[in-house]
């Protein structure tokens, strides 16, 4: 069982030491369930509160903390609680699990197909003509790779991902179970009949790209959709056909975009936001949580409502609004005035 003292905690994350350098851990816990022998963080101040009833014996905090430890307890101060906490909780973390190399005697593999020594391929996966497998790629149990698909170097396919034909993955590019790459995208002709409009675009994803469980990524009607490299996509979400993302995004829970929707890079869309088609989000812009995007957002704005608006904005809005039933009172207390005058 690994053990650590508190300076050495210090000494992993750069950090400085408040209180006993002395004190133990050897594991990691939440404040509110930790004993002494567990090292906790302080990573959002709505916890604060729990720092000093809890029993971790060591807590990571940042600088604005400002209480003392108490006796036989230490606080280990860093820049960044949250990373520096992940760091730890990374040296007990049990060994990650990577398939051996190998094609499974279950799969589905065209004899045309080239796949590398160091190529894991799981129990009922499918991989169809022409793909190209890059060097360490992983694909799952259950996995469909299609037609011409091109799975790039070190990339991972989480059991029961579909990726369908010609789509690009680019390398170091992780995929979670459920996920479907390259389906078609939602367009119609509408009438009596409603005429399916053909969707012959692909989908390209380049490289350290990861992308949740559930997620839907359309292919393009003409071109590609784009998600561009180091962007990361949580769970539940929709990518519409024709859109691109750009590089280092975040896309959180069940976020949905519409077709032809361009972010920007470094953008943040959080959960539940919706993006009607064609919008732009500029560069380092934040679309704040449930707000619904009907026009342009620029670099670096924050928007949040329906419909979206700038936060600052909107808070004045909601002041506003807050103030309604006093105003409202005050309106027919006048009124009554003006009656009893008339």
């Amino acid at each position: 069982m690994k053990e650590f003292s508190a300076t050495q905690v210090a000494a992993l994350v750069n950090g400085t030491i408040a209180g006993d350098g002395s004190c133990r851990i050897s594991g990691v816990a939440s404040l509110a369930e930790a004993e002494s022998h567990h090292l906790s963080f302080l990573g959002n101040s709505q916890y604060t509160p729990q720092v000093l009833p809890s029993k971790a014996g060591v807590v990571i905090v940042e600088s604005d903390f400002n209480e003392l430890p108490p006796r036989n307890r230490c606080w280990v101060v860093v820049e960044n609680a949250s990373a520096a906490f992940s760091t730890v909780v990374a040296e007990f973390a049990p060994p990650a699990f990577l398939p051996s190399p190998g094609i499974h005697r279950g799969a589905v593999v065209d004899p045309d197909v080239v796949v590398p020594d160091d190529v894991h391929i799981g129990p009922n996966a499918v991989v169809e003509a022409g793909v190209v497998i890059g060097a360490g790629a992983v694909i799952g149990a259950g996995c469909y790779v299609g037609w011409q698909v091109n799975i790039g170097a070190a990339c991972r396919l989480h059991p029961n991902v579909v990726v369908l034909e010609r789509c690009v993955v680019g390398d170091r590019v992780i995929i979670h179970s459920g996920t479907v790459i390259g389906s078609d995208g939602y367009g119609f002709i509408p009438g009596t009949v409603h005429q399916k409009i053909p969707q012959v675009g692909i989908v390209q994803i380049d490289d350290d790209v990861e992308i949740g469980s559930n997620v839907s990524v359309d292919r393009a009607r003409f071109g590609r959709t784009w998600i561009k490299a180091g962007t990361k996509i949580d769970n539940l979400v929709q990518i519409a056909h024709n859109v691109v993302i750009g590089e280092r995004c975040f896309i959180v829970a069940q976020v949905g975009l519409a077709g032809s929707v361009v972010v920007g890079d470094d953008a943040i869309l959080a959960g539940q936001a919706g993006v009607v088609g064609h919008v732009n989000i500029g560069d380092h812009a934040v679309v704040m949580g449930a707000a619904s995007v009907w026009e342009d957002v620029e670099p670096g704005g924050k928007v949040i409502g329906d419909p979206a608006t700038p936060r600052m904005e909107y808070l004045r809005q909601l002041a506003l609004i807050k103030r309604l039933p006093d105003l409202l009172k005050r309106l027919e207390a006048l009124e009554r005035r003006l009656s009893e005058q008339a």
